[in-house]
């Protein structure tokens, strides 16, 4: 149920297959009986269909009305009519009617005329004369009949077509252009079902490939927007690497088995269903055969699932565990190399790759034990219908025709049940794919807008009042009662030592977190009142790791939408970056691989800054943005940046404190509390941590207290 509701969005399509399906299990369902009239009537009984003569002779009719009775002998002579010694049907489509009167004097005529040439013209003679009755011949008719054994049906219309056959000889009549005849009409129909079936299997596929096409792109689609609403909370819940299973891996699966339900799933009910009707028409007495097989696999997919079901789940987790080692190898290549840790990598990834390769040779190894057991069900039907069908042909109570048909139709119905067999090994992975992809798409991200947002305020004024904060899942808080006030026009920095929650504090403005305890506000909003979109539109953020896209110089710079090229090469300039922008060959125009990993640390550092400024923020929030520039550099960019956001609200998380020195407002945190607030010279005197931070970068001489 969890992957036939990725069908929903397509109906039109779903009801379009199932018409398909419909039309090609009709025609494959018709077949085998065409095949049974091949052989029975076409081959055998030279194609004459109706066990009532096209013609007769006029002596061979006189015969068989000796056995008719009054009512049966008026209706046969207003059927045929009398031309040169031959009796001719006048209309065929009386056939089926006329085949009920028949057929059972036409044998006794038969089984007399055998006995001797004027056996029936003896009787007939004495009928006429008085010495029998009617009722007599009759009696005589049912005596030679019971000399051919048991009387089925089936015995005594194919000694009749068996008659006819020489009668029709007789009587003129070209057996040969009948039985040609009766073949060519019967293969031309065999030849359109197989065409129709060919057409409806092929637009079948077709339509359902383009199907779960869509299935795949849609899922994907909305897989990768419930990831981009997610906060950093979700984020650290799922993995990278589990995300992208999940958005390739995962929904592959889903998008296979959605393409078998409706192929597969859908058409083995309705070829399985359809064969045990046409089974139960052929009479044959056969049925059992098929319901111990269906049985006995049914019984071999059930032990088989509950054996290989939980070692599907297991799989996808490996495959998670792969990706995620594969990823940490790849990323981290530089650091490896360093330390000289390839051969401990290739043990961690060898562990993780073992693992996923023995669940995987499990999982093949049970459902491989299927397939011949599948194989030997099948013949195993095939062997027990041809030798009870031996003695039902042997004992007259089934023809040759009948057999091949019956053990079509069970060839179809197992095949049927294969189908879903094959399906059923596949569903469980899937399952278990939909499982972990619904978790992501159920997954409530825990930043959300309001319902009713307020519109984005004209000042930027950041103001914390009271704010705690706690990682989800943790027992305590990592910020405790943080209050202070970022204005426009002036530098807010932040300093402290590692972990005390400096970039933390950054991350609750643009809601990357939601503060777990008081507010934080821009501009007297509380930024929860706000549009998402509308709050991180005022804000310009930097993160500590530079992060760049793939495409070019430019386009990076344009990352925020609203930019222009002017502005982009403007805020180059101001970032320090121009210089080594126009010393490359094609400039602005420059190809930025994944990650920026074609430029340096400073580079990428000075391009964030740069995508930052372009935009024209209200608010500009650095974290730890300029570790990576040397002090000259540091120095310019800072004193260019001053001119640029002079009227706007500048937050700066620093580690060095040269570049936070002539701030307007430092907050020092320790242990998530903020422990002083004020400018540097005041902070030197007012707070010893910020004092120990100072002495331990800084010297006396650049402090001012070389005394």
């Amino acid at each position: 149920m969890r992957v036939l509701k990725y069908l929903r969005g397509h109906i039109p399509a779903v009801v379009l297959i199932v018409l398909l399906l419909a039309a090609q299990s009709f025609c494959e369902l018709s077949l085998p009986a065409y095949t049974s009239r091949i052989v029975d009537t076409g081959i055998q009984s030279g194609g004459i269909e109706y066990a009532a003569p096209l013609a007769l002779t006029d002596k061979t009719m006189d015969g068989v009305r000796l056995f008719l009775s009054d009512d049966d002998a008026a209706a046969v002579s207003a059927a045929y009519t009398e031309d040169n010694g031959v009796w001719t049907l006048n209309d065929t489509a009386q056939l089926p009617e006329l085949e009920g009167i028949f057929i059972r004097p036409l044998v006794m005529y038969a089984r007399l005329s055998e006995q001797g040439a004027n056996t029936v013209l003896a009787l007939r003679q004495q009928m006429q004369g008085g010495l029998i009755t009617h009722e007599e011949i009759l009696a005589r008719g049912e005596e030679a009949l019971s000399g051919m054994g048991t009387l089925t049906d089936s015995v005594l219309r194919s000694a009749a077509v068996q008659f006819l056959k020489t009668e029709y000889a007789v009587a003129g009549l070209n057996v040969d252009h009948i039985r040609n005849s009766y073949l060519l009409r019967t293969g031309g129909k065999m030849l359109l079902l197989t065409l129709g079936m060919i057409a409806a299997a092929v637009l079948c596929n077709f339509v359902g490939a383009r199907m779960s096409a869509a299935i795949g792109r849609d899922l994907r689609a909305q897989v990768f927007r419930k990831v981009l609403s997610f906060s950093s909370a979700e984020m650290d819940k799922f993995s990278t690497a589990s995300l992208i299973t999940r958005t390739t891996n995962d929904v592959t699966q889903i998008q296979a088995v959605c393409v078998l339900l409706v192929r597969v799933v859908l058409y083995a009910p309705i070829i399985g269903l359809g064969g045990i009707v046409m089974v139960a028409r052929t009479k044959t007495g056969l049925g059992w055969i098929i319901a111990l097989a269906v049985a006995a696999m049914l019984l071999l997919v059930g032990v088989l699932m509950k054996i290989a079901m939980p070692q599907f789940r297991a799989m996808q987790q490996r495959v998670d565990d792969v990706n995620l080692v594969s990823r940490e190898v790849l990323t981290g290549l530089p650091v490896i190399r360093a330390f000289h840790r390839e051969r401990h990598e290739e043990e961690r990834f060898g562990t993780a790759s073992a693992a996923l390769r023995d669940t995987q040779l499990f999982v093949n190894r049970t459902m491989a034990f299927m397939g011949p057991v599948m194989t030997l069900i099948m013949y195993g039907v095939t062997v027990m219908i041809e030798w009870f069908g031996a003695k039902s042909i042997n004992a007259g109570n089934m023809q040759i025709g009948d057999m091949i048909a019956f053990s079509t139709y069970a060839s179809l119905i197992i095949m049927a049940f294969m189908m879903i067999t094959i399906v059923a090994v596949l569903l469980p992975r899937a399952e278990v794919s939909a499982t972990r992809v619904d978790e992501i798409l159920r997954t409530r991200a825990s930043v959300r807008d309001p319902r009713s947002p307020e519109p984005a305020p004209a000042d930027a004024t950041v103001t914390f009042d009271h704010v705690s904060f706690r990682y989800p899942g943790a027992e305590d808080d990592v910020l405790h009662d943080i209050s202070f006030t970022a204005r426009p026009g002036e530098v807010t920095a932040i300093v402290g030592s590692t972990g005390c929650g400096k970039s933390t504090l950054l991350n609750l403005i643009p809601r990357f977190y939601d503060a777990t305890g008081g507010t934080v506000s821009i501009g007297g909003v509380n930024v929860r009142r706000l549009h998402q979109a509308d709050l991180r539109a005022l804000l310009g953020y930097v993160p500590q790791k530079g992060v760049l896209f793939t495409g070019d110089i430019l386009s990076n710079l344009e990352f925020a939408g609203d930019v222009s090229e002017a502005d982009a090469i403007r805020a180059a300039a101001t970032a320090q970056a121009e210089d080594f922008i126009w010393s490359r060959p094609h400039h602005f125009l420059t190809p930025v691989a994944q990650g920026g990993a074609n430029v340096s640390g400073g580079q990428r550092q000075r391009l964030s800054i740069a995508r930052a400024i372009a935009k024209h923020p209200q608010v500009y929030l650095f974290d730890d943005s300029f570790s990576a520039l040397d002090y000259q550099t540091d120095a310019a960019l800072r004193q260019a940046l001053a001119k640029q956001t002079h009227d706007a609200t500048v937050i700066i998380v620093a580690q060095r404190l040269s570049t936070i020195l002539h701030a307007d407002q430092i907050l020092v945190l320790d242990g998530g509390r903020i422990v002083g607030c004020g400018t540097h010279g005041t902070l030197l005197r007012s707070c010893e941590t910020y004092r120990e931070i100072a002495l331990s970068q800084l010297s006396a001489a650049e402090l001012g207290e070389e005394g």
